[in-house]
């Protein structure tokens, strides 16, 4: 807690533990995360116009419900969106941008 360097809020390090927990739980019965969270696409990144700017979406609501109902915490929609495109289920690279198309197509 005394390192300025990090995130010192109790409440987002215990929300993390709380997450990481919930993700082992998830593996052990046999779930995959990375599976699950595709499952939302798919399988198939969202490739936006690439010009609109938004903070979340309704699938970013979606994902956001349900990550909460398994306990997650601090995962609301505009979060989660920006999760979303840090893993790459959503391309919102601008079309002139040389890293919208090195982005794969369907995940396996």
């Amino acid at each position: 807690m005394a390192d300025t360097g990090i995130v010192r809020a109790r409440a987002k390090i215990e929300a993390t533990i709380r997450g990481a927990k919930i993700y082992c739980d998830m593996q052990d019965r046999g779930e995959d995360f990375s599976a699950f969270c595709w499952s939302f696409t798919e399988g198939a990144p969202i490739f936006s116009d690439g010009e609109s700017w938004v903070a979340s979406t309704p699938l970013s609501e979606k994902i956001s419900q349900e990550l909460k109902r398994r306990g997650f915490k601090f995962v609301g929609p505009t979060i989660t969106y920006a999760w979303m495109q840090a893993v790459g289920i959503v391309n919102d690279h601008s079309l002139r941008c040389f890293r919208r198309h090195v982005v794969p197509g369907k995940i396996p």
